[in-house]
């Protein structure tokens, strides 16, 4: 047996260790954060970037993952956007940084990265957010923080995490800024807006952020419009069978959160016809070789309270290379960003209890104790409207799991003056979708896009965020 000395002594060693790590992550500067160059990264053109960890809770030792790139020009000048991928689970390192709007993406292989044209840190100084805690390379020292992940733990995270960030890049604090995200982000995006908005109403208790408005592309809004939409797109574009989607319609109501057994039976129809092609990209090629990923029907299998959202997660089948497409992507990230060598170059898995854990795209501890416990985000919409927030939500027209159906339903729900009615927008001379403008909310269509847009179009999608940060309207003629 152990001596009590000996074991002392190495518990001490340990309290030692764990102070030294902590010390490091408050004593951090923005000059340590910076990124000299990653493995595989091209030589031109320059990339100025920052990654690692913001502390947002000392007590539990819980630090949120940041990559951060300055813009291409005018940096001093452009606006700060933030950007936050949905899951809930799924890490913005991965997906929107990685392989959809960053500067930097994965190639095919794995190997090392190519620039992208299409980058948004064209238009604005660009921020990847790994939230909530648990995500990527964010982690927490307080095992119980997982049990306890909820939209509102999220918004606090990474609101603390926005005020800390901007302690250490002191230039930003009052540059324009504005929150942007995706799918199950629909949630996170308003709610962090919400919160910036509250809280900048008590300065002697909180720091002023410049919060002037949020984007938000294929978002869970209304669990009872989302779902109606979900059905009602598949019927439309030919997945459903007319008696299959009469029985569906017939036996369920989605204003419930638990479904009956009779309607979980006539979704799995639905399930399992989404399971033979990719739900998030309809007209795309289904992943044969990533067998590892969650299908729709593994997935929702059953929908109860646990898993009202679980068709979120899995999104892990898309990636665009030169000259086509590649639906297997996500070996490539986890393949690339589980190197030592990047992690060393990012400042990731330095820190916690969990240094030197496996670092996924999505991650299942996070999807499977996720409280999902918000319904409908409409009465936080409603609120923000009024306050006069720039607000826009953009859509996929290809994307069957948050289709464009459903989310038209939101926004008529809404019930909002119309400002500009139903027309095409256009870039490079053909139509790229359709945009509707109501008093305090912008509404457009991306033709062709799947669930992620700056993957499907990256053109378009740029376009669409410098129109939204300019404030120059989408061209309404070739």
């Amino acid at each position: 047996m152990e001596p009590s000395n000996q074991k002392n002594t190495k518990n001490l060693v340990k309290i030692f260790v764990f102070l030294i790590c902590w010390s490091k992550v408050f004593s951090r500067t923005q000059e340590d954060d910076k990124v000299i160059k990653l493995p595989g990264q091209p030589n031109s053109p320059q990339v100025s970037q920052f990654s690692g960890y913001i502390t947002v809770n000392k007590t539990h030792g819980r630090a949120l993952f940041y990559w951060f790139f300055q813009s291409q020009s005018d940096s001093s000048k452009k606006p700060l956007l933030l950007w936050l991928n949905g899951g809930p689970g799924c890490s913005s390192i991965g997906y929107g940084a990685a392989v959809e709007l960053g500067p930097l993406l994965v190639q095919n292989n794995g190997a090392g990265l190519d620039f992208n044209e299409y980058s948004w840190n064209n238009e604005a100084n660009l921020l990847f957010l790994e939230s909530p805690v648990g995500v990527g390379f964010s982690y927490t020292n307080t095992s119980s923080d997982l049990a306890n992940l909820d939209d509102d733990f999220a918004a606090e995270d990474a609101y603390n995490f926005l005020v800390n960030w901007l302690e250490r890049f002191p230039e930003f604090k009052n540059r324009e800024f504005f929150i942007s995200g995706e799918s199950y982000a629909g949630h996170y995006v308003p709610q962090l807006a919400e919160l910036v908005y509250n809280r900048n109403k008590d300065s002697k208790n909180y720091p002023y952020i410049n919060l002037k408005g949020f984007v938000v592309g294929n978002p869970e809004t209304n669990d009872y419009y989302d779902y109606k939409g979900i059905l009602e797109y598949a019927w439309s574009h030919a997945i459903l069978y007319d008696s299959e989607y009469q029985k569906a319609k017939q036996v369920c109501d989605f204003k419930l959160s638990n479904w009956s057994n009779a309607c979980n039976d006539a979704m799995q129809v639905l399930w399992d016809k989404y399971n033979e092609i990719d739900i998030y990209n309809i007209y795309a090629p289904k992943c044969l070789v990533n067998s590892s990923s969650s299908s729709a029907s593994d997935i929702v299998s059953r929908h109860d309270s646990s898993q009202i959202k679980a068709l979120n997660y899995g999104f892990r089948r898309m990636k665009r290379i030169p000259g086509g497409y590649d639906p297997c992507y996500t070996a490539f990230t986890e393949e690339y960003f589980n190197r030592l060598d990047v992690q060393s170059a990012l400042h990731a898995n330095t820190e916690g209890s969990q240094a030197r854990k496996k670092w996924k795209s999505c991650s299942d501890p996070v999807f499977r104790t996720y409280n999902y416990n918000v319904f409908s985000l409409l009465p936080v919409y409603e609120r923000l409207i009024k306050v006069g927030l720039k607000i826009w939500i953009f859509s996929g027209d290809a994307d069957g799991r948050v289709p464009v159906i459903g989310t038209r339903y939101c926004i008529e729900a809404l019930n909002l003056t119309l400002k500009s009615p139903w027309h095409s927008w256009f870039h490079n001379h053909q139509v790229a979708g359709r945009v509707v403008e109501y008093e305090g909310l912008t509404f457009v269509t991306v033709r062709g896009a799947g669930h992620l847009v700056p993957l499907y179009k990256p053109s378009e999608g740029l376009a669409l965020i410098r129109s939204f940060l300019t404030g120059e309207e989408l061209p309404a003629h070739r």
